[in-house]
């Protein structure tokens, strides 16, 4: 695939594109001042070529241009014009394809509409380029996504950017970018030739062969401690058995096969029946009587405790009356033989001058204290055989609560008992569900780790297989043989352009795990980056990008058959400069032998590989101006040539 034209379409449709021819199999430079839109073409083409941002600065390109078309042609004549449109935001998917012979060229700013996307146009492109048709799968370690291989991974070896192809460290287009490095590594092997559908086909059954023996041998570990497990679960289900009196005589090392059967066993026992018993009701009818006869002996306390204080106020008021009557028989006023006269003293018998009507009223109280201490004396032995009732109804009361509370006190030791048996049943009912949840989920290890067993003994066999058809797809050596080809070529054309670490015995190559160019010396290897200076830089991104595009030529690889640059003399002038053919102290001899390198790899190449180079330099000589495409100075009359015609801007 080579270019022959780019143009750029107005957005009012009614201005004539801006078209860039390209001269196929030959070096084509595109020559001018700075600010004239030279790097824009670069990620035009990139970006007609399938990728969603076009990453042009927001300039008068961005503001102007309404489509972007590239007109490319293959290697069996057929022609493509790939166009896009500029995208509203970002980014776009929207793409215009036509396809046909060699009388095909760039279509009318009427004709561009969407009628595909960017992944059916790298598709279509990547067919033509005669890239097959297979989706890259990553090892199954790997954590990344698959993808199809097209001409978005082969366009990665055709542009250099201008800080691309200055870089110290890094080699490819867009290898900084997230991903992008990967791809380069997954996808160089096949371009390069030294793998191809097949061999990532098998290395990808290979990669599933070798999850499918780990998944085995992780289903087998499994099994084994599974089994170790049910193993020792059964034999302590056997002892807890033995021990709840299910099972006797259980050995002492039963072997799988007798854990099983006992277990059996355990479980076939009949299930207890539960223990029922009337000694909640008996239990109820003795707390009904206690609480019955301690309410009675209560009252039988009560009602002692009454007769006592009658007996003890009794004893009081008796004896009081007692203490009374025998101080007036000492006064000897109330002996019943004499009547007291109530007009005499009878202290002193002296007659009163007023009669005393006491004496008399003592004598009838007295009188009837004597008969109250005679009803006293005879009250007090029916109080005393009351009291001893009483007594013995309280006695007989207090032995039935005591007869109660030894009943009660039996009556739980027995249902402390019975509680003990109902748990133990309880208990075997537990332990003889455990057993047929254990008994359920075993489904005897052995024949299961015998099937896992021969699962990956299969999947080894699967994978030992497939090494041996892989063994001789030594991808990274094969790649490493390739690279070193390249290298054949590098060195020499580095010593032409006498870049630092060149000298003999050394050889420059690429290192295909750092995507970068490194000096192999006798002694070790020597990274790009220590190598130094911008020039040596630019010159060894030049040797390696010519010697791989050869390669790629010369073995009739499916990348895009050209190669574009961006100021690959920018070491050699000060930065930006306005136009770099009026810088008279530059390193011309230099800068004419990197062009002079470009003019005859493409040569060399007899017309399989085009070249196109954005710089600031114009060179004199008739072999570099017949390769220049456009010349975007001042006119003679002062008019600016660009990238953007004048008039769309006005």
């Amino acid at each position: 695939m080579q270019l022959l034209a780019l143009a750029l379409y107005h957005q009012d449709n009614r201005k004539p594109p801006r078209v860039l021819r390209f001269h196929p199999g030959r070096l084509n430079i595109l020559t001018g001042e700075s600010e004239t839109g030279k790097s824009g073409v670069l990620a035009i083409i990139d970006f007609c070529l399938g990728r969603s941002k076009p990453g042009l600065p927001d300039n008068p390109i961005d503001r102007t241009v309404g489509w972007y078309a590239l007109l490319a042609e293959f290697r069996d004549g057929r022609r493509m014009v790939l166009a896009r449109p500029r995208p509203a935001g970002e980014s776009t998917n929207e793409a215009f394809v036509r396809s046909g012979d060699q009388t095909l060229s760039l279509p009318s700013a009427a004709e561009l509409h969407v009628n595909s996307n960017a992944a059916a146009l790298r598709g279509e492109v990547s067919a033509h380029l005669g890239i097959e048709d297979f989706r890259f799968q990553p090892p199954a370690s790997a954590a990344r996504y698959p993808f199809d291989v097209s001409v978005a991974q082969g366009a990665l070896f055709c542009f250099q950017n201008q800080d691309e192809i200055a870089a110290s460290k890094t080699l490819f287009h867009r290898q900084t970018e997230d991903g992008i490095a990967q791809a380069i590594k997954d996808t160089l092997p096949y371009f390069l030739g030294a793998a191809g559908p097949e061999q990532a086909l098998r290395q990808y059954r290979l990669g599933e062969a070798r999850r499918e023996v780990r998944t085995a041998q992780r289903k087998l570990d499994a099994a084994l401690r599974q089994r170790e497990v049910l193993d020792t679960n059964g034999i302590a289900l056997l002892r807890l058995a033995q021990s709840e009196g299910l099972l006797s005589d259980v050995p002492a090392a039963p072997d799988a096969d007798t854990v099983q059967a006992l277990l059996r066993k355990a479980l076939a026992v009949p299930p207890l029946a539960p223990i029922s018993s009337d000694v909640g009701d008996r239990r109820q009818e003795l707390n009904e009587e206690r609480r019955t006869l301690r309410a009675q002996l209560q009252e039988f306390d009560a009602a002692l405790a009454t007769v006592d204080r009658w007996q003890r106020r009794s004893f009081d008021f008796t004896g009081e009356l007692h203490l009374q009557v025998d101080r007036l028989k000492t006064l000897d006023l109330l002996g019943p033989e004499r009547d007291h006269d109530t007009d005499v003293c009878p202290m002193c018998t002296q007659p009163l001058e007023h009669r005393d009507p006491s004496a008399q009223d003592i004598s009838r109280l007295t009188i009837r204290l004597s008969e109250e201490l005679e009803q006293a004396a005879g009250v007090q032995p029916v109080r005393q055989e009351h009291l001893r009732a009483l007594q013995v109804q309280r006695d007989g009361l207090a032995e039935r609560l005591k007869a109660n509370g030894a009943l009660l006190k039996e009556l739980m030791a027995s249902d402390e008992n019975m509680a003990r048996l109902q748990e133990q049943h309880l208990r075997a009912a537990h332990l003889q569900g455990r057993i047929a949840q254990s008994l359920a989920h075993d489904r005897r290890p052995t024949d299961d780790v015998g099937q896992l067993r021969n699962a990956l003994a299969s999947a080894q066999e699967v994978v030992s297989v497939l090494e041996e058809h892989t063994a001789n797809d030594d991808v990274p050596a094969e790649t490493e043989r390739r690279l070193a080809d390249i290298a054949a070529q590098m060195t020499p054309w580095a010593r032409r352009l006498k870049l630092g670490q060149s000298e003999e015995p050394n050889e420059a190559g690429i290192s295909f795990k750092k995507l970068s160019v490194v000096i192999r010396r006798p002694q070790d290897r020597l990274p790009q980056e220590r190598v130094g200076s911008a020039k040596n830089y630019i010159g060894y991104h030049l040797v390696a990008h010519l010697a791989l595009h050869t390669y790629l030529r010369h073995h009739h690889r499916p990348v895009p058959s050209f190669l574009a640059l961006d100021q690959p003399t920018q070491a050699f002038f000060p930065s930006k400069p306005r136009d770099a053919s009026t810088v008279p102290d530059a390193d011309w001899s230099t800068v004419t032998e990197y062009f002079r390198l470009l003019h005859d790899v493409s040569e060399l190449n007899q017309g399989d590989l085009q070249i196109i180079v954005c710089d600031h330099a114009n060179l004199p000589d008739d072999w570099f101006q017949e390769a220049v495409i456009d010349n975007w100075r001042p006119d003679e009359d002062g008019t600016r040539n660009a990238l953007i015609p004048p008039r769309w801007l006005a």
